[in-house]
């Protein structure tokens, strides 16, 4: 059987709820997100500003097949969401994909959804963007013999994290003119190696309950006689907070390492966390032969916060790695690249460490970092082998594509979980599990998986 189709599996689109604002009158559409339901004025107008005003009331992202045109003419009042997209949409075809805790996806197409890649904007004035960075804080690197106490006085700054072997800081100023005053101070600063903003990172997805599945829970035996092998894997899992997930997977877990302060795990669904471990433990199962002595450090850089931050991302890459990881497994990104960041990364890859890491979840090619960084394994996904999947960043930066979907267990209920992140946890697990068979080099395991799970071509 061949690797790629051992991990294959279908899973059907599942419902969600409208995700909306309030009604704008100024519009050509309404969208009532607390009735779930639409009503429409709309007279001979272009496909594109009616996408950009949809876009802009519920905060979707619109994903449009390029070339794609109709003039839009229909009236109607109160229609549920689904009925009211076919209306406005008349003989084109369209998939509404749900987000947890993030906008849901629309693609609209003549062919195929996955040609449906250029992006709607959502023009409108009222719909605000998150933030990419946390307000008021700089990450600084000092040269040798620096003083980050003495520095951050002058500056009229609190030291509020701190790496004193790495030379790292976090700073933080009472608002955001004293920030940008700050930062270009520090730039010029001969004491300064570097200075970023705390970049936020994207949440995580969370998995959806399934009503059953036919894949059965994984199974995989630990080998107590590999223990203490220095050929065997440890898998730094950089993500949320870790819940347990029963007798014998809980075996291969080692004690996770916080760096963003305690969480606690909504009981009934698995986290993004032991989600992803169940998928590296799934990888390792197929890739091992069912039997393996790889250990999963789990490090949580979430804490009980929505999204990570480039300081606690370097933290968890520094403590996992500390801790005895010789894989990383980074199911996370953002859009804004770190040279502080990329510098743990570096002294990381320094030391042998393999990192896999996510390559984002919209159609787009920009890059996502980490996965972007020089070195790192960037993992998309694809739907069906061949395939990239609709939703899967198209940069040159990924070198290989994986299932974007995994189903995982909490108790006796199957979940599913989608995306990039569950790609680049069956990747992490599928090396690891070749790695303590019988310890071939990173590079050869690296060439086998370029040749079994290529990026398919677009």
């Amino acid at each position: 059987m061949r690797f790629k189709n051992f991990f294959w599996l279908t899973i059907s689109l599942l419902g969600a709820p409208l995700f909306g604002h309030a009604a704008n009158t100024n519009s050509f559409v309404s969208w009532n997100a607390a009735m779930d339901s639409v009503s429409a004025d709309v007279h001979h107008q272009p496909l594109w500003p009616v996408l950009e005003d949809v876009a802009h009331q519920t905060g979707w992202h619109i994903f449009v097949e390029p070339d794609t045109a109709r003039f839009i003419d229909v009236k109607f009042q109160n229609v549920p969401r689904q009925e009211a997209l076919k209306k406005l949409l008349g003989d084109l075809s369209f998939a509404f994909v749900p987000k947890t805790n993030e906008p849901a996806n629309l693609y609209v197409f003549t062919s195929q959804m996955e040609n449906a890649t250029k992006p709607v904007s959502a023009t409108n004035a009222m719909v605000k963007a998150k933030p990419n960075h946390v307000a008021n804080q700089l990450m600084v690197k000092l040269k040798p013999g620096a003083n980050i106490d003495t520095l951050a006085k002058s500056l009229g700054a609190k030291v509020v994290g701190r790496d004193d072997k790495n030379g790292i800081y976090l700073l933080e100023f009472p608002d955001a003119a004293a920030t940008e005053t700050a930062l270009a101070s520090l730039k010029n600063n001969s004491e300064v190696a570097a200075v970023d903003y705390n970049y936020f990172y994207d949440p995580p997805t969370n998995p959806r309950l399934l009503a059953g599945s036919d894949l059965a829970p994984v199974s995989l035996k630990l080998d107590s006689s590999k223990a203490g092998d220095p050929c065997n894997p440890v898998i730094g899992l950089i993500d949320t907070r870790i819940q347990s997930m029963g007798k014998e997977l809980d075996s291969f877990v080692m004690k996770t390492i916080s760096v963003a302060g305690d969480a606690t795990p909504i009981a009934d669904q698995p986290t993004h966390a032991t989600s992803m471990a169940e998928t590296i433990l799934r990888a390792v199962a197929g890739s091992s032969g069912g039997s393996s002595a790889v250990q999963i450090l789990p490090v949580d850089v979430y804490g009980g916060n929505e999204m990570a931050t480039t300081w606690n991302v370097a933290q968890g890459v520094k403590a996992a790695v500390d801790g005895g990881a010789t894989v990383l497994n980074m199911s996370l990104g953002g859009t804004s690249d770190s040279a502080i960041l990329d510098d743990i990364i570096r002294q990381a890859q320094g030391k042998g460490v393999v990192i896999f890491a996510a390559a984002g979840n919209q159609p787009v090619s920009t890059p996502t970092y980490p996965a972007a960084i020089s070195g790192v394994i960037s993992v998309t996904a694809y739907s069906t082998p061949g395939t990239l999947a609709s939703y899967a960043n198209t940069g040159d930066f990924s070198s290989l594509a994986l299932p974007g979907q995994s189903i995982v267990y909490l108790g006796n209920r199957a979940f599913v979980v989608q995306g990039t992140s569950p790609a680049t946890a069956y990747a992490s697990g599928f090396a690891a599990g070749k790695k303590g068979i019988n310890c071939p080099p990173w590079s050869q395991i690296q060439s086998l998986m370029q040749q079994n799970f290529p990026v398919p071509k677009q």
